[in-house]
């Protein structure tokens, strides 16, 4: 995978859990690989179907959406 494009994933309503760490094996969701680390898995609520660009470069300021920071990272 491309660490520096968004992630476009299509989501029911719900609760999800990013992975700020970057470790997960299900990406772009937590699945506990943060352990020890020191990050912490983001919260995010989706109210009704939407299609979501996650970030993978991990550097956003708006975790856990793609804010195009990417662009910017070597």
């Amino acid at each position: 995978m491309n660490n520096k494009l968004p992630m476009m994933v299509d989501l029911e309503p719900g609760t999800y859990y990013w992975c700020s760490c970057g470790k997960t094996a299900t990406e772009p969701f937590c699945d506990g690989s943060h352990t020890g680390t020191g990050f912490l898995p983001v919260e995010f609520v989706l109210n009704a179907k939407k299609k979501v660009g996650f970030c993978t470069c991990r550097r956003t300021k708006k975790a856990p959406y793609c804010d195009g920071t990417h662009a910017k990272v070597d």
